[in-house]
């Protein structure tokens, strides 16, 4: 009986291959300790093999943010643009969750891909779309910042000086009562905005805030050239 001769293929390394390598590997082991050589032990290659396809480690960084804004699923079709948009973002939220480090990278990079421009477009469109003045989209778009990538930056990493059982309690609520009465409100310990704190009803909570009063504007014709000037009194007011 012949033998035949099974020769076990590689699969080709591509650039998309080693982006999803490395954005599992940083799932899996944490943004820190990714490098050139872990990844390519991953891969199963040389750490030259991986620079026929990323350059360095700057570009490998920008291509897993494109992996994982990739990830961010359109709105459903047909809804208007404060559905859509609250969609997108939140489509956002869930990608940035399944990666916890994507922030911190989103945050490092210089300049934006033709990935995250693209999305950033989207974002825009959405708004145009909904009959937004170029005025009004531009300011829109500084209000949400990374919001639309499904982070924002919180007043507070993680808190510090506020466990109920630290000796100094008494100390700090003389000093700062108003940090203790919120610190103690409705809290537990295992969220980033602070103990207690439910993240996904904060980023909620503030992501409609915005897009009600985004709304607002619209609808009143807002436009930045009816600003008062600098140091002038905003109408309504006293002057």
């Amino acid at each position: 009986m012949a033998h035949q001769t099974q020769v076990t293929r590689r699969t080709p390394l591509s650039r998309a291959r080693v982006l999803r390598a490395a954005v599992a590997l940083a799932d899996d082991t944490g943004i820190d300790s990714l490098s050139m050589r872990k990844l390519a032990q991953e891969l199963g290659v040389v750490p030259m093999a991986l620079y026929k396809h990323i350059a360095n480690k700057e570009e490998l960084l920008s291509g897993m943010v494109d992996v994982v804004v990739g990830e961010i699923g359109p709105p459903e079709p047909g809804v208007e643009w404060k559905a859509a948009v609250r969609q997108r973002i939140l489509a956002a939220r869930r990608a940035l969750l399944r990666h916890p480090w994507a922030s911190r990278v989103i945050e490092s990079r210089a300049a934006p891909t033709p990935i995250v421009l693209a999305y950033m477009d989207s974002m825009i469109g959405m708004f145009r779309a909904g009959g937004f003045s170029v005025d009004l989209t531009h300011h829109v778009m500084h209000a949400l910042g990374s919001r639309m990538f499904g982070f924002t930056q919180e007043l507070f990493d993680a808190p510090q000086g506020m466990d109920p059982q630290a000796p100094a309690l008494d100390e700090m609520s003389a000093r700062y009562p108003h940090i203790m009465e919120i610190a103690g409100a409705n809290h537990d310990r295992h969220t980033v905005v602070g103990p207690g704190c439910d993240d996904q009803f904060e980023f909620e909570f503030a992501l409609d805030l915005l897009l009600e009063g985004f709304e607002r504007l619209w609808r009143q014709g807002w436009s930045s050239t009816d600003r008062p000037p600098s140091g002038a009194p905003v109408r309504g007011t006293a002057g």
